[in-house]
């Protein structure tokens, strides 16, 4: 490989993406959109951790409905549950859903508490991202596009998504796999 081939290049990042993602004065945007995502995950979350039927004696029994209900509708022309998706329900969730009932019910629960708080946003964001994808392959709309595509944002905003919370002083006092925070400075 040529010297010239091997030169490390840097674009650079546009002026609006920096302001949106990478500055501290959008903090309070990120604040009011994350907020707004973690009710909304905190109310889905606790519905289901104080139901018998997601966490108690009865638990996976919600979640067999709904993915039952699911399998139904991977059938016609143009079905709203694909095949590998059918498999993964057939497979591995429904012979496990009690365990996925817990998963599901504590997981919505943990993603709201970490977005309202503001600790490890991004990574808050992401398993409600991947939480709102499953949903979806599954079959069901309701709000699970509009919090997905706001979680994907979170997900970009990462650096300053959390400023007005727990992530301002978590994050330097970690680090990031890149660059270690105080922690982990000799």
């Amino acid at each position: 490989m040529s010297k010239k081939n091997s030169q490390r290049i840097d674009i650079p990042e546009p002026s609006i993406s920096k302001f949106l993602f990478a500055d501290t004065r959008m903090g309070w945007f990120w604040f009011i959109i994350r907020v707004w995502i973690g009710l909304q995950w905190i109310e889905a979350g606790w519905g289901k951790v104080t139901s018998p039927l997601w966490v108690g004696p009865h638990a996976g029994g919600a979640i067999k409905g709904f993915l039952i209900g699911s399998l139904g509708k991977s059938i016609g022309a143009h079905p709203d549950v694909q095949g590998f998706y059918v498999w993964w329900i057939k497979t591995i969730v429904l012979p496990n859903a009690q365990i996925f009932s817990h998963i599901v019910a504590f997981g919505e629960l943990f993603v709201g508490i970490g977005l309202i708080l503001g600790i490890f946003t991004g990574i808050a964001a992401f398993f409600g991202s991947f939480m709102n994808m499953n949903y979806l392959l599954s079959g069901t709309v309701s709000t699970n596009p509009i919090l997905l595509f706001f979680q994907l944002l979170l997900i970009l905003a990462w650096r300053v998504a959390g400023w007005v919370g727990i992530d301002r002083w978590l994050l330097p006092f970690l680090g990031t796999p890149w660059k270690p925070g105080k922690l982990f400075k000799k």
